[in-house]
C-alpha cells in the first residue's frame, strides 16, 4: 500500500493528482503543522525535515514533490505522464520541470516563507516585492514557451503539467499576476477529474 503523507492544497497534492492519474491505490495522512505533527517522532522517522509531501512504499521512502511524481510516472505509468527515454520531448520535459521548480516555484516559496513559514522574527516584508518581480519574469518565459497544444508535450498529460497545474494554483491562491495564456492553460488542466478526486481525498483525509 502507498502512503501519502501531506497537507491539503500543498505540494502533497502535486503527489495525490499523480496517484489518481494513475488509478493507484493509496492512503492519505494528513500532517497538522498547527498541532506538532510535523515535529513528532513519528513523522521525523519518515521524513527528518519534518516537510510534506512524504510517501511510503513498503521500505520505499521519498520526499521532494518533483521526485516522487517522477517516481510515480516511472514505476507506474506504463507510457503515460512520461515521454520516451532519450527523445527530444523528454528533454523539453526535462526542462519544463528544472524551471518550474527552480524558477518559477521558488518565488512563490519566498512568498509562502515569509507569509507563514518562517519564524516570525525572520519573515521580512520587503521580500514579497522581490518575490513578485522574480515570479513575474519567470511567468513571462512560460507564457512565451506555453505551445498552442492542450498540454506542453501535446496532446497527453505529463508529469510536468501536473507539476505546473499546482504551481499556477499556488500562484493564485498567492494573489499573483498570471498572463492570459497560462490562466486558461491552468484551468485546463486543474479541471480534470483526477485532480477534483485527489483534493477530495486530502481534504477528507
Amino acid at each position: 500500500m502507498i502512503k501519502l503523507y501531506g497537507v491539503p492544497r500543498s505540494r502533497s497534492l502535486r503527489v495525490s493528482w499523480a496517484l489518481e492519474e494513475l488509478g493507484l491505490d493509496w492512503q492519505y495522512h494528513f500532517i497538522d503543522f498547527a498541532k506538532g505533527d510535523s515535529r513528532s517522532d513519528a513523522f521525523l522517522a519518515v521524513n527528518p525535515c519534518g516537510k510534506v509531501p512524504a510517501l511510503v512504499e513498503n521500505d520505499l521512502v521519498i520526499t521532494e514533490s518533483a521526485a516522487i511524481v517522477l517516481y510515480l510516472a516511472e514505476k507506474y505509468g506504463d507510457g503515460n505522464l512520461l515521454p520516451q527515454t532519450g527523445s527530444d520531448a523528454s528533454a523539453l520535459h526535462h526542462q519544463w520541470v528544472s524551471f518550474i521548480i527552480s524558477e518559477l516555484e521558488q518565488p512563490l516559496w519566498t512568498i509562502g516563507k515569509h507569509k507563514f513559514a518562517l519564524p516570525e522574527v525572520l519573515r521580512q516584508q520587503g521580500m514579497f516585492a522581490v518575490a513578485k518581480w522574480e515570479f513575474d519574469k519567470a511567468a513571462a518565459i512560460a507564457e512565451k514557451w506555453l505551445p498552442d497544444s492542450e498540454f506542453l508535450l501535446g496532446d497527453n498529460l505529463s508529469a510536468a503539467d501536473i507539476l505546473l497545474g499546482h504551481t499556477l494554483l499556488w500562484a493564485t491562491r498567492f494573489e499573483q499576476d498570471i498572463p492570459p495564456k497560462l490562466t486558461a492553460y491552468r484551468d485546463r488542466v486543474t479541471s480534470r477529474p483526477a485532480m477534483a478526486r485527489a483534493l477530495e481525498k486530502e481534504v477528507a483525509g
